[in-house]
This record gives C-alpha cells, structure tokens and sequence, in this order.
C-alpha cells in the first residue's frame, strides 16, 4: 500500500499541481500587496481621499471612525471596502492567469503545427540503395 502510495504522489503531475498550489498562494499575496499597497492609495485619492479598506457599513446603527474602531466595539459591520479591494485582486489574478494560459496554449499551437522530422529510413532500404549505387557504378 505505501508503494502505491509513493507512485501516486510521484507522479508528474501531482508534483506539478503541489509547486502549482504553492507559486499560487505566493502570487496572491503579492497581488493583494499590489491592490492594497499600489493600487488603492491613488485611487482613493483620486476620489477625493477614500481608504477603501476602511469603507464599511455598521448594522447596529451607530457611527465608527474606522472599521478598526467599529470591530473593536464588537459591531456588526458589512465591510464592503474590503470586498472592493478582494474584487479588484481577483480581477487581477483572473487575468494574469488568463494570459499564463493563454501563453501556454499558443506555444502547444506552434508545437502542433511544426512539421515533424521524417523518421530515417530502415537499415534495410539504405543497404539496397548502397548495392544499387555500387551496381551503378560497376555498370559505368
């Protein structure tokens, strides 16, 4: 059983999802480095001073300065800045991996359409054109 095991998570492919899963979860956080740290500062500036992060709505009716404040008093709050930002990172994964695939498949295109060598001919074909060019030549 632990050999079968062993073979089953040898494989090709299960090794190549598990580095997949790994460079995957590495991606995310700089993507959402990215929105967090890059993105959103000019933008909220550009809509005149917005931390989208910080965006939120309480469902207890009272009014907090941040969703920090508003977490620590223990309100129930709909923290749609933060959808915001979570929307925005998987757009931009969607995408990057949209391309990744999308590279991958052009160059499986190229591959498919290159013609493919003609295999040599047999051992046997080539000794006959040899007797036949020497039986050539004796004739000459």
């Amino acid at each position: 059983m632990f050999k079968e095991f062993k073979e089953f998570a040898m494989k090709g492919n299960l090794v190549d999802l598990a580095v997949g899963f790994i460079l995957g979860g590495a991606f995310s956080t700089i993507v959402k480095s990215l929105v967090n740290d890059i993105i959103m500062p000019p933008l909220g500036l550009v809509l005149g001073g917005v931390d989208f992060a910080d965006l939120h709505h309480p469902l207890d009716g009272g009014t907090y300065e941040s969703l920090e404040a508003a977490n620590e008093a223990g309100a129930p709050v709909i923290a749609y800045g933060l959808f915001i930002n979570n929307v925005i990172s998987f757009v931009i994964m969607a995408l990057a991996l949209f391309f990744v695939v999308k590279g991958i498949n052009n160059m499986k295109r190229k591959q498919e359409e290159a013609p493919a060598e003609a295999p040599p001919p047999p051992r046997e074909e080539v000794l006959l054109e040899e007797i036949r060019n020497l039986l050539a030549k004796q004739q000459s």
